[in-house]
């Protein structure tokens, strides 16, 4: 056999160098094999191509936390539109620590003090609304992991106890953990889409989709409307990041675009809330107070 470069090649050779390359991939497929899965998991399940839902808790009301997130994917605490304090929410994580759904937080903004409480009280998770630029993005990913890929200070709190049980280093194990979201709700999002998306520590990148509407002035059933999500969509997936919608009526259907990540949606088990008031019988809908207009 001969090489482009007119030497002969042994036969052996080859066959060693073909073996070689055999075992490397099989130790490589045995590494991602043996790979412990994540204690977020809801980052697992989106690593895994599925979708996650969560409950919105706006209330300091540890028992109806403690209830709802034994059937969801991951709550989303909201702190943007609702009067929940951080020592609210840390006082419900620790009531029920480890629950099944993983606790994220929509902040009302990437300021450092914000991320920090959020990640030193337990939440493995943060939803940064209306980023328009690379800047906001950024920052939402500098302060929500520790060296040496992003700028996360030690500091005192209850995550640490909450999530590094069982031989597992909480310090060691964070930044895998961490899920970093953020929301584009802009016409100038939007045009941003994929450089936002490019960021790194960006995990998600979801549409607000009542916001979006708003800001946009097309109605979520106006075709101009669909080709702003289709936009950021392939901006999305074209930067290597998981894409989803706040709407959880988009996890289906011709809109749906791959959606994996989203606000609200049914229960991982069938669960239905008592308080249908919150949420209304359709378990799809959006927070009160959220409703897109008719």
């Amino acid at each position: 056999m001969k090489l482009s470069q007119g030497k002969l090649f042994c036969p052996l050779a080859l066959a060693t160098i073909g073996a070689v390359a055999l075992a490397g991939v099989a130790a490589l497929a045995q590494q991602n094999q043996t790979k412990p899965k994540l204690y977020n998991t809801a980052k697992q399940k989106l690593l895994d191509g599925k979708q996650v839902f969560s409950f919105t808790q706006s209330t300091a009301d540890v028992a109806d936390y403690c209830e709802r997130s034994k059937h969801y994917d991951f709550t989303w605490f909201e702190m943007q539109h609702s009067t929940l304090e951080f020592k609210d929410v840390e006082k419900m994580i620790a009531a029920c620590p480890r629950t099944n759904a993983t606790p994220m937080i929509r902040l009302p903004d990437a300021q450092e003090w914000h991320i920090q409480h959020t990640t030193d009280i337990g939440a493995i998770g943060v939803i940064v609304p209306t980023v328009d630029d690379v800047d906001r993005a950024r920052e939402a990913a500098k302060w929500s992991r520790y060296p040496p890929v992003a700028r996360r200070s030690a500091g005192a709190g209850q995550a640490a106890s909450i999530w590094g049980i069982n031989g597992i280093n909480y310090r060691q194990t964070i930044n895998d953990n961490m899920l970093v979201v953020v929301m584009i709700e802009t016409p100038t999002g939007v045009a941003n889409a994929y450089d936002i998306a490019s960021v790194p520590g960006i995990d998600v990148v979801i549409i607000g989709n009542n916001d979006l509407s708003s800001f946009s002035g097309f109605a979520q059933t106006d075709e101009r409307y669909h080709q702003l999500v289709q936009k950021v969509h392939d901006d999305t997936l074209r930067a290597g990041k998981i894409f989803g919608q706040a709407n959880a009526m988009y996890a289906t259907g011709p809109y749906s675009k791959d959606s994996k990540f989203f606000q609200n949606g049914p229960s991982n088990d069938g669960w239905t809330p008592p308080n249908q008031g919150r949420g209304g019988a359709n378990p799809n809908a959006p927070p009160k107070g959220e409703e897109p207009d008719k």
